[in-house]
């Protein structure tokens, strides 16, 4: 394989814990893993226990080849067509394009970012891959919040996920850690995406 005219930070973490905020933070260019989510008539997707509900907490319901093969043009190419997925909807509902414009890195996060680390990383495409950790009573309230103020689910759904994610929100962060993720607040986090920035940039010769 040539070697790549961008790198990707991989960005994961539990629902609520910060990482769209700081992808954006970060001024680079930003793929959003959440956007390969199946859509709701999938046979495949999984079900809760009881089979009464979709569980989208689980890899199952995620595209992971469709987000590698999206990372992976855009490591090679700059530029990558990608889904719109609406959460309340279920489904993806139009395409879009994503230029990196030049940018040497650029940030791809999601709840399931975690579990395409090894295969990116097998494909050379990694600078960077972050679990972001905090405490599950704060991460729990501010997912709740801003699910609610988006309208993505129906508020008895939304309390009974946030239940059932803040209980298991370590072994989460513990899993991520597993599959190659560094754990660590926002402040590390964004000192080592600076970093990675850093680390690929060119020198110009004068």
């Amino acid at each position: 394989m040539s070697e790549p005219l961008a790198r990707v930070i991989l960005v994961a973490g539990p629902s609520g814990s910060g990482k769209s905020s700081l992808a954006a933070r970060t001024g680079l260019p930003v793929l959003v893993l959440d956007d390969f989510y199946k859509d709701g008539d999938d046979p495949a997707l999984p079900l809760l226990p009881g089979g009464s509900a979709v569980d989208w907490d689980a890899p199952g319901s995620w595209n992971a080849d469709a987000a590698v093969a999206a990372i992976a043009a855009l490591c090679a190419e700059g530029v990558a067509e990608t889904p719109v997925y609406d959460l309340s909807a279920s489904a993806a509902t139009g395409r879009a394009r994503l230029d990196l414009q030049g940018a040497p890195v650029f940030v791809a996060e999601g709840i399931f970012a975690a579990e395409i680390v090894g295969r990116c990383r097998e494909l050379g495409l990694v600078a960077d891959a972050l679990c972001l950790r905090g405490r599950p009573a704060t991460t729990a309230r501010r997912r709740f919040v801003r699910d609610l103020r988006e309208g993505r689910k129906s508020v008895l759904f939304l309390m009974r996920r946030g239940w059932h994610l803040m209980r298991a929100e370590r072994a989460i962060v513990a899993r991520h850690i597993q599959l190659g993720c560094h754990p660590c607040g926002h402040t590390e986090a964004g000192q080592r995406i600076s970093g990675a920035v850093a680390g690929a940039r060119v020198p110009v010769e004068a």
